[in-house]
């Protein structure tokens, strides 16, 4: 089976955390590859999702004007065109990227109008979420929420809170999610990740999310997985930066294939390309080897990240036909 032949569908991938060296140094020429490979690059095993994160602050540091930002932009496109990607959603903290002077909305708007081009260039679809984290303010979420209502009918589809959960509690972020919900915003929440499924059910409680990013540990309460699948909350998975963050100790006893048998919607992604060091290819390649998956198995993934995305129904339609006609045509299902 040729898996970089089969068109791919990405939901969960931070735009802050996918910058190529070709980007680094095109941004920075001091950094060589070796000092990319310390900062950028985490290790194989990390000692928990805060060990992880400490490696987004040199991606953050390198995206603070809006010329910094369109070329991280156009390179994460490269890296989507590499992967044979349909379709992806690119999530970013636009409150992170003001230390040269710009404001929230000016952040935004250069991403978006990138975004446009680069669809326009590559003819890969794509939207983008807004994140509020963890450790932000009430005030801080509030802003986030209400850019996305500002882009409304542009690029910017969408809201989520993302960070260490195990660091912080939610309380901040109600009022944010409930904003959301009183606007019509889609949302998504990581959640199940750091913690165990009690995550999962006060984020879903008290966000109302249509979607969880990675959601991993709810396989630990049946009754959650089976909340999940009869309620249709989809799971943006992450396999490789799950093991890496060491909620798993291999590939091979990663839950995906559990939460994917037990007829939960789910979703293949990379999360953060650059700090582990993956992209698609490699994240089909490992579940092909590990648990068996077949060409049928990607594709019910692929449909169901569809289905579960955030953008209108005409839309889904047109790249679930597409999605279908390659996967007849290269790998006969």
């Amino acid at each position: 089976m040729n898996l970089q032949q089969l068109y791919k569908v990405e939901l969960h991938q931070h735009l802050d955390c996918s910058l190529s060296y070709e980007v680094v140094t095109a941004i920075d020429p001091t950094v060589t590859h070796e000092a990319s490979l310390r900062d950028y690059i985490a290790p194989s095993k990390c000692t928990n999702l805060a060990d992880f994160l400490t490696r987004a602050v040199k991606g953050f540091a390198l995206m603070q004007t809006k010329a910094q930002l369109r070329l991280v932009v156009h390179d994460l496109f490269k890296q989507l065109a590499a992967d044979n990607t349909l379709y992806a959603e690119i999530r970013f903290a636009p409150l992170q990227h003001l230390d040269k002077g710009l404001t929230p909305y000016e952040v935004v708007d250069a991403v978006e109008k990138a975004t446009a081009d680069a669809v326009k260039g590559t003819g890969i679809e794509a939207r983008l979420i807004l994140c509020t984290l963890r450790h932000f303010t009430e005030e801080q979420s509030l802003e986030t929420v209400k850019l996305v209502e500002q882009f409304k009918d542009t690029y910017v589809a969408g809201f989520d809170i993302a960070g260490n959960e195990a660091g912080y509690t939610i309380d901040a972020h109600i009022s944010a999610f409930k904003y959301a919900k009183e606007h019509n915003i889609f949302c998504t929440a990581h959640a199940g990740e750091a913690k165990g499924p009690e995550s999962v059910w006060e984020t879903l409680k008290h966000f109302g999310p249509s979607r969880i990013g990675h959601g991993v540990r709810s396989i630990e309460d049946e009754k959650l997985v089976a909340h999940l699948r009869t309620n249709n909350i989809h799971l943006e998975i992450c396999p490789t930066c799950n093991v890496q963050i060491n909620i798993y100790e291999t590939f091979r006893d990663h839950s995906i294939d559990k939460l994917y048998r037990s007829g939960v919607s789910l979703s293949i992604n990379t999360d953060a390309r650059t700090i582990t060091n993956t992209n698609l290819n490699l994240e089909y390649q490992r579940l092909e080897k590990e648990f068996g998956w077949t060409a049928a198995d990607f594709y019910a993934c692929n449909v169901n990240a569809l289905k579960a995305a955030f953008i209108p129904e005409a839309l889904k339609a047109k790249l679930l036909k597409k999605l279908h006609y390659n996967y007849k045509t290269v790998s006969n299902i």
